[in-house]
C-alpha cells in the first residue's frame, strides 16, 4: 500500500514540474519564447488594416541607437481562432479584442508564469488604434521589464564570481561566466564576450562629481568623458588607434533611477579612431552622492553585418542589475 501511495505522488509530482500557482491558486505553466519575441493575437483582417499598421507603428518601432533599424520586439502574428494551448504560454503577448469598451489592461500570469499580457479592446478600429498610441509608453514598458527580468533570470544561471569589482568599485553586478575581465587598472575594468561576429564589452569605472555637469551640455561632458577614456584604456587593433563617439550620430539621451540613484543614460555609435571598427553603445551615468562620485557603467557591441538588438539588451540587462553596496 505504501508503494502505490509514493508511485502516486511521485506521478501527481511529474504532473506539477514546471507549473507555478496564479494568484487565484490555479497552476500555470513555465511562460515561454526567445527574448524580444512577441506574440500578437489579433483578427487576421485587422492586423492587414490600419489597426496592424499602429500595432507595428508602437511594438516594431525602431531601437534607439542603432546603426541599422531593429524593431523593439520581433512579432509572431496569429488569430484569435489559433490562440490555445502551447501558443498561449508566451511570456509576452497583445491581445487585440473589437466589439468592446475601449479600454487598455496590463495583466499579468495569465495563462502561464512569468507572463505580461496586455488586452487591448475597443468596439471601432479607430478607439482601438487610439488605445494603442495612447498608452505605447505604458505598453512598451510592460514588456521590457519582463522581459530585463527574463534575462536577468538566464544570466542567474551561471554567475561570475565578482569580488574584484565588489572590492574596488563598491558594487555588485550580475554577468555570466561567458564573459571575462579583459583589463582591470585600479578601479577601471574591461568585461569582454566573444560571439561569433565579435565582441559584447563592458566598461565599469568612477569618476569625482565635478567632471560632469547635469545641465544642458550633460552630453557633450559624456562623450568627452567617454572619448578620454577610449583613448587611455581601449585601444583599436592598429598603432595610434582607440575608442572614440561617432560624430556623425547625434546620441540619445535618457533621464532614470538605478538601485535609488539618479542616472543619464546615452545611447549613441562608438567609432575606432584611424580604424574602420564601429557598433552601438549604451552608458549609464549613476550619480553617487554618498561616496561623492559618478560610477559609468558602459556597454558596446562589436559585430559587424549582424543585428545588434538582443546583445545590447543583454549589455543593458546587466548594468540594471547593480546594486550599490
Amino acid at each position: 500500500m505504501n508503494r502505490i501511495f509514493i508511485v502516486i505522488l511521485a506521478f501527481f509530482a511529474l504532473m506539477s514540474c514546471g507549473k507555478e500557482k496564479s494568484k487565484n491558486g490555479r497552476l500555470l505553466s513555465s511562460s515561454s519564447g526567445n527574448i524580444n519575441s512577441l506574440s500578437v493575437v489579433v483578427d487576421n483582417l485587422l492586423w492587414e488594416n490600419n489597426v496592424g499598421e499602429a500595432i507595428r507603428e508602437v511594438i516594431a518601432a525602431p531601437v534607439e541607437g542603432l546603426s541599422i533599424d531593429e524593431p523593439l520586439f520581433s512579432i509572431n502574428q496569429m488569430p484569435p481562432q489559433v490562440f490555445s494551448d502551447f501558443t498561449t504560454k508566451s511570456r509576452i503577448i497583445l491581445l487585440i479584442k473589437k466589439g468592446e469598451s475601449p479600454n487598455t489592461v496590463i495583466r499579468k500570469d495569465v495563462y502561464a508564469k512569468p507572463q505580461t499580457l496586455v488586452l487591448i479592446t475597443g468596439n471601432t478600429d479607430d478607439e482601438i488604434i487610439n488605445q494603442l498610441k495612447n498608452n505605447a509608453d505604458k505598453i512598451v514598458d510592460a514588456y521590457k521589464k519582463e522581459e530585463v527580468k527574463e534575462q536577468q533570470r538566464r544570466i542567474s544561471l551561471s554567475l561570475f564570481d565578482i569580488e574584484p569589482i565588489k572590492n574596488n568599485l563598491g558594487i555588485s553586478i550580475k554577468f555570466p561566466t561567458a564573459y571575462r575581465i579583459a583589463k582591470q587598472e585600479e578601479d577601471f575594468f574591461w568585461i569582454r564576450k566573444d560571439i561569433r561576429n565579435g565582441t559584447m564589452d563592458l566598461m565599469l569605472y568612477e569618476l569625482p562629481l565635478d567632471r560632469i555637469h547635469l545641465n544642458d551640455s550633460v552630453v557633450k561632458d559624456i562623450i568627452r568623458m567617454r572619448d578620454s577614456i577610449g583613448h587611455q584604456h581601449i585601444e583599436g587593433p592598429l598603432e595610434g588607434s582607440y575608442m572614440i563617439t561617432d560624430e556623425g550620430y547625434a546620441p540619445y539621451k535618457f533621464d532614470g533611477t538605478l538601485d535609488g540613484h539618479s542616472v543619464v543614460i546615452t545611447k549613441g555609435l562608438w567609432d575606432v579612431k584611424n580604424a574602420f571598427m564601429s557598433g552601438p553603445f549604451v552608458n549609464y551615468l549613476i550619480e553617487d552622492r554618498e561616496q561623492k562620485r559618478y560610477l559609468v557603467a558602459e556597454g558596446y557591441v562589436y559585430a559587424p553585418s549582424v543585428d545588434k538588438r538582443d546583445n545590447m539588451f543583454e549589455l543593458e540587462s546587466i548594468i540594471k542589475s547593480i546594486k550599490f553596496n
